[in-house]
């Protein structure tokens, strides 16, 4: 077996400590899943080579070695490392930091400062790294979950460059359990389909992979090999990442909205249960179909909203888990419906009018202007709006690249949904005719 991720201390103080912490990678070629900023051509490679760094936010999910990379980049760039974590530190922590690297600094070496959680500082905190970055006593590298245009001070993002991490794929993620095999010096007790089980539920958390590895087995008995039933049982079930309130929860609204739109019933209802597994608000799922059944809908068939409204209703009335077919019955139903954006837009312009009378201001919803660090991060890019194109129809496919198109909704020849199922065999033939 390889020496190149074995423990230091004596095996049985090795043991004790949890298999990511053993994994770590020693050096930034180790590190997985982030080739595009580690790997022989990635940009803190880069850097490294050019023996210059600058201040840095990783932006990226949790488990994607954030931390890790910091505090390699330190060595590799012969740089001290100190940390701190937003969540525990002031004001008074953050002075002691800074008074520490002006020594240090005074001394002949410069300081990386590495800060989990950044975002959680308010404005006057993130300020006060302003004039330590300008003056050079610190490289700061500050680590969040969430999106930096959002969270962080203009000021701040205009003297740090924004790295992206990557959720791990099953690629990466695979290599992980390797890894963690070869320490261990045994194999996973699972069979093919239990570890492409485990792989899923890791979402893409390469910390939770190895987790996830240590439970199956802590509960293996001698010569047990467990198959994803067995395997679910065990671990349970993790849920995915999804925090209601910052980009999770609105990748997926969008991603919903965008298959109503685009008049796929599939990947509409994909996204819904998505939401709904994740543990989303029914309410709000169903506040946003009434939405898209003015936005995007309208008069072509009135039908949409009252249907939309009733959903909510019914929801409300029957509770979970009732009540979210009515959910799913409103959200397959905007996706069939004929579209016209003609009442959106006769919205849009009575505002503007408004406005120019100086009676009313604009919601703010309806400017909805990406940053241009959104841009640069390739959100929305190649999005084809489907009321621009013929028949108000784009074929584009909504659902994931990995995943492929699914059929979930399959309308049988009676009543309205007649219609719906010319409606899709006309939209099927005319997607095979864009794609082809």
């Amino acid at each position: 077996m390889s020496d190149l991720f074995s423990p230091i201390e004596p095996p049985e103080m090795a043991s004790a400590r949890p298999l990511a912490d053993r994994l770590r990678p020693r050096t930034l070629a180790e590190v997985t899943g982030q080739e595009h900023l580690t790997g022989a051509d990635g940009a803190l490679t880069r850097m490294i080579a050019s023996g210059s760094l600058g201040s840095m936010i990783f932006w990226g999910p949790p488990g994607t070695g954030k931390t890790t990379v910091a505090r390699l980049l330190s060595g590799e760039a012969g740089l001290a490392f100190e940390q701190i974590s937003a969540i525990f530190s002031g004001v008074a922590d953050l002075k002691k930091v800074f008074e520490s690297a002006r020594a240090r600094r005074m001394s002949g070496r410069q300081t990386l400062l590495f800060v989990d959680e950044i975002h959680r500082f308010n404005r006057a905190q993130q300020d006060s790294f302003l004039p330590v970055m300008e003056d050079g006593t610190v490289i700061l590298v500050g680590a969040t979950t969430e999106n930096p245009s959002f969270e962080l001070n203009a000021a701040l993002l205009s003297r740090a460059r924004v790295l992206t991490f990557k959720p791990h794929d099953e690629a990466s993620l695979e290599e992980l359990l390797r890894r963690a095999e070869q320490a261990d010096g045994k194999p996973l007790p699972l069979d093919e389909d239990a570890r492409a089980s485990l792989i899923r539920m890791a979402d893409g958390d390469g910390r939770a992979v190895l987790t996830l590895a240590e439970e199956v087995w802590r509960a293996a008995r001698k010569d047990e090999i467990f198959d994803a039933e067995a395997l679910r049982d065990i671990v349970q079930r993790r849920a995915p990442v999804y925090d209601k309130s910052q980009d999770g929860h609105y990748n997926l609204i969008s991603a919903l909205h965008k298959s109503v739109r685009g008049s796929d019933p599939d990947a509409a209802l994909y996204y819904l249960c998505r939401m709904l597994d994740a543990g989303e608000d029914p309410l709000y799922i169903g506040r946003r179909l009434v939405r898209m059944a003015i936005e995007d809908i309208g008069l072509a068939d009135p039908q949409a909203l009252v249907i939309c409204n009733a959903a909510k209703d019914a929801y409300d009335y029957l509770g979970s888990p009732e009540g979210e077919l009515a959910l799913a019955q409103a959200c397959v139903y905007v996706a069939t419906a004929p579209k016209s954006n003609a009442l959106y837009t006769a919205y849009k312009g009575a505002m503007r009018a408004a406005k120019e009378n100086g009676s009313l201001l604009p919601p703010k919803h309806i400017l909805n202007a990406p940053t241009k660090l959104m841009k640069g991060e390739g959100y929305g890019e190649g999005y084809r709006y489907d009321h621009d194109e013929p028949d108000a129809f784009s074929g584009q496919d909504y659902f994931p690249e990995k995943m492929g198109r699914k059929t979930f909704y399959d309308p049988p020849e009676r009543g309205f949904e007649r219609d719906i199922r010319k409606r899709l065999e006309w939209w099927a033939k005319l997607r095979r005719e864009r794609n082809s």
